[in-house]
């Protein structure tokens, strides 16, 4: 077995963040291609080609050219071990990048140079301060015609709300863009395209004093750099390593992931900057991740990925120690020890049998239908309990029904299994059975992957019937009689997956007339894994 302290110090966990079309995926690819994982970038659309991104694994997310679910890639790169958790960029699936972030150690935030900071960056990115997790932020898309970088870093600072220390600093943009300049080591990179997907990016590099300046960028060019230089030299934050691991300061870069410009440079500082695996807290305190017990929590749980084997994996975070294939675990919200079998390692859908893994690390275990999100493992002799992850409330409702009633196994099946992903949440009426079944998403693009997924992997149609309701609270206190509760007309009694009664309202000032009206009445915006 190799040296634990060792293995674990060579880890880096991050996530990489965005909004749709900010380049994302590629820049994924690029990091990819530089590890060797993969020999040739493929197309993010690849419509034309017929080659996905490789993070891209899903039906839909090929027919829509968009991530719906985080793919988890690792690879190695200049003796780092990376595992990259990729997330899905559209709103509509916050509440999976939300929980993809509780299993990364920093963020990588990706932002159109020509759009600058929008709508689901802002979201994201809320959730990364909330958590005091290391952004580093690199400004996409050089090469296109960009936005002034004063005004792309003074956004950031402003609408996202954390101060910003440019490491790098582009020379024009689109097609005036001649490189960037490295303000640590006063060079000047000369901005050459890698063409057909290749890693290797011809670059020139010439001291700031050289002669040879003029003739590279451009008198003009070197004139502007020159000033805005002096400019960010006296308004800019110093760079500050105490503050960046702190979450207070994000590093800024700027480059051209398609054109594999600056991709390899930000990969290099941003190993530099980050650290090896953080203790975790827990309900008796943090856990060290150079502890010699095994220990892990579940983040996601995804449902026929392959679909020769129509199985469950389970992804888990390895908090501290070593994993080695086939362990006996105890399983606390289970209550019980158990083996984990059949552990991978994932590129996408492409999977590997590993033998063992390290804290930091990523693995994906087969599940039989007994793991949950938020779910806790370990080994040692003390029982603790890693910090749950909490659930977003649906803000979209919708009735399903079943095309045909003789597929009501299947149904059944297939929609419990997708719940239990965390993708959709399911209800039903307070007083019935599964007859009547109400979904919950966060976004209305969850109820099109609901309905795909049912058909081509359980071979079950559905019709969905949107429902008025837009509020959700979970009632607190159990010894509430809920069938005596006094509600509004728009308020609707439910009950989630595991009996916990809830209820539904059209309207914000219901949720307060209700409350007036039942004294003691305690109503809860989350629910808990």
């Amino acid at each position: 077995m190799a040296d634990l302290n060792k293995e674990i110090e060579k880890r880096r966990t991050f996530a990489i963040i965005s909004h749709p079309d900010a380049g994302k995926t590629t820049l994924t690819e690029k990091f990819l291609l530089y590890g060797g994982a993969i020999n040739l970038a493929g197309s993010v659309k690849g419509r034309k080609t017929a080659k996905h991104a490789v993070s891209d694994w899903m039906e839909i997310e090929k027919e829509r050219g968009i991530s719906v679910t985080s793919s988890v890639m690792q690879f190695n790169y200049d003796g780092y071990c990376i595992n990259i958790l990729d997330t899905p960029g559209h709103q509509d699936f916050s509440e999976d990048t939300y929980r993809t972030l509780m299993a990364a150690d920093s963020a990588v935030m990706v932002i159109d140079g020509s759009k600058g900071v929008e709508a689901q960056t802002i979201k994201l990115f809320k959730v990364c301060v909330m958590r005091g997790i290391p952004i580093f932020t690199f400004i996409n898309k050089m090469d296109r015609e960009a936005n002034d970088p004063f005004t792309l870093v003074d956004e950031i600072e402003t609408v996202l709300g954390i101060r910003t220390c440019p490491i790098n600093w582009p020379i024009g943009s689109g097609k005036n863009f001649k490189g960037v300049y490295d303000r640590n080591t006063k060079t000047i990179s000369r901005f050459m395209a890698a063409n057909n997907g290749q890693k290797e990016v011809e670059t020139i590099e010439v001291a700031l004093g050289d002669g040879r300046v003029d003739e590279l960028i451009g008198q003009v060019n070197h004139q502007t750099l020159l000033e805005e230089i002096e400019l960010l030299d006296g308004a800019s934050d110093a760079f500050d390593m105490e503050r960046v691991r702190a979450g207070q300061l994000s590093p800024v870069f700027f480059g051209s992931a398609l054109t594999n410009f600056g991709v390899e440079t930000f990969l290099k500082h941003f190993l530099d900057m980050t650290t090896s695996p953080l203790p975790r807290k827990s309900d008796k305190g943090e856990i060290d991740p150079f502890s010699e017990d095994f220990s892990a929590f579940v983040f996601k749980i995804q449902a026929n990925m392959n679909k020769a084997h129509r199985d469950r994996i389970a992804f888990m975070r390895i908090c501290s120690g070593s994993f080695q294939a086939g362990m006996e675990v105890f399983h606390v919200q289970g209550g019980k020890k158990i083996r984990l079998t059949q552990p991978q390692q994932m590129m996408a859908q492409e999977r590997k049998h590993v033998e063992e893994a390290y804290a930091g690390d990523i693995i994906g275990v087969f599940d039989p239908g007994i793991f949950s999100i938020g779910d806790t493992l370990y080994t040692g002799k003390d029982k603790f309990c890693y910090e749950g992850i909490p659930t977003f409330a649906p803000e979209h409702f919708a009735k399903v029904r079943q095309m045909d009633t003789m597929k009501r196994k299947q149904f059944i099946k297939g929609i419990e299994q997708i719940a239990q992903e965390g993708a959709i949440q399911i209800f039903q009426e307070f007083n019935t059975g599964m007859e009547e079944i109400i979904v919950g998403v966060v976004g209305v693009l969850q109820f099109d992957v609901l309905k795909f997924r049912l058909e081509s992997e359980y071979g079950v149609e559905i019709r969905l019937d949107p429902l008025p309701y837009e509020h959700i609270r979970w009632i607190e206190n159990k010894e509430i009689d809920v069938n005596k509760l006094s509600v509004t007309s728009d308020t609707k009694k439910i009950k989630d997956l595991k009996g916990n009664p809830l209820l539904i309202f059209t309207h914000p000032w219901s949720v307060k007339t209700v409350l007036e009206r039942n004294e003691g009445l305690v109503l809860s915006e989350f629910g808990k894994n």
